[in-house]
């Protein structure tokens, strides 16, 4: 008897331990300083996303010219960054080579998953992810809003790359020549311009349309092509440079602001800004310093 009140009480002590254990705070785990500034220098180069001299880039890191100097000399020699012709740093070798790797493991649509539901969280608006498919924009995944709204869109349907936010957004992208091409298929996509069998002729305003796209990265529609639903959408790149998504935010006409300076298109941008330079467009997309500011 005496050997089982041992034992029970050996169990309470081991279990209070336990609990013990478990409750204790994580403590941080140690780190190396003089790399956490190298680290700075090289975050600071991200950003630019283009070669900077030794200032500016030891302004940008937040450090003397002086103190930074040797940091990018230990960079340098293991192949993280190297210098042009203009003695101007930029990404080396060794950078290169982590950042394709990278690349080769990313799922687009995977990593823009979270998004799509952090969205829709978020702003309790339907939010949509499409890829260019090879019929045209094609929709991959949608999260429905918990308010119920008449949304047509499914998984797998094809839009117009005409009177679509979608569409529109991913054709100011493509080359004339591409593009002319799969607006021969216009009518098979939904709210597609023509008839079967009848070549397509866009609106006059279109080319206007496209390049106001280009330029602020964001497109608009108000209860067009589905009456009473408003659509904001913005394109994601990748490390080409091309569009490799595009995001919308659906909901009832009226009942959100569809400006470019309104919260839910800055909402959809600043999911683009991440996943684009998750997918390696920094310099390219939405501007470096601005997207990677918004990152961090």
């Amino acid at each position: 008897m005496n050997a089982t009140r041992r034992t029970a009480q050996s169990h309470e002590v081991t279990d209070d331990a336990a609990d013990d254990v478990a409750s204790t705070p994580a403590k941080p785990q140690r780190g190396i300083q003089a790399l956490e500034s190298t680290g700075a220098l090289l975050e600071a180069l991200a950003a630019a996303g283009r070669p900077l001299p030794l200032n500016a880039l030891a302004r940008d890191a937040g450090m003397a010219p002086a103190k930074a100097h040797p940091h990018l000399v230990s960079l340098q020699r293991a192949g993280l960054i190297s210098r042009d012709a203009n003695g101007n740093f930029e990404a080396g070798a060794l950078s290169l080579e982590l950042g394709l790797m990278a690349l080769q493991r990313l799922s687009p649509t995977g990593e823009a998953e979270p998004e799509i539901l952090a969205l829709a969280q978020a702003t309790g608006l339907s939010a949509a992810m499409a890829v260019l498919g090879p019929v045209g924009p094609t929709v991959v995944r949608l999260e429905e809003a918990m308010r119920p709204q008449h949304v047509s869109l499914r998984i797998g349907t094809v839009l117009s790359l005409v009177n679509t936010a979608i569409g529109r957004t991913f054709a100011a992208f493509l080359p004339e020549a591409v593009l002319d091409g799969m607006l021969a298929q216009e009518p098979v996509r939904m709210a597609g311009l023509g008839a079967e069998g009848r070549a397509p002729t866009p609106p006059a305003d279109y080319a206007a349309r496209l390049k106001a796209i280009r330029e602020q990265r964001v497109d608009t529609a108000q209860s067009n092509p589905v009456p009473g639903i408003d659509t904001v959408a913005v394109p994601v790149f990748d490390h080409t440079g091309e569009v490799t998504l595009v995001l919308a935010l659906m909901g009832s006409a009226g009942s959100f602001e569809t400006a470019l300076d309104a919260a839910p298109a800055q909402a959809l941008l600043a999911a683009a800004r991440r996943l684009s330079w998750r997918f390696g467009a920094v310099g390219r997309a939405y501007g470096a310093v601005g997207a990677v500011g918004a990152l961090r």
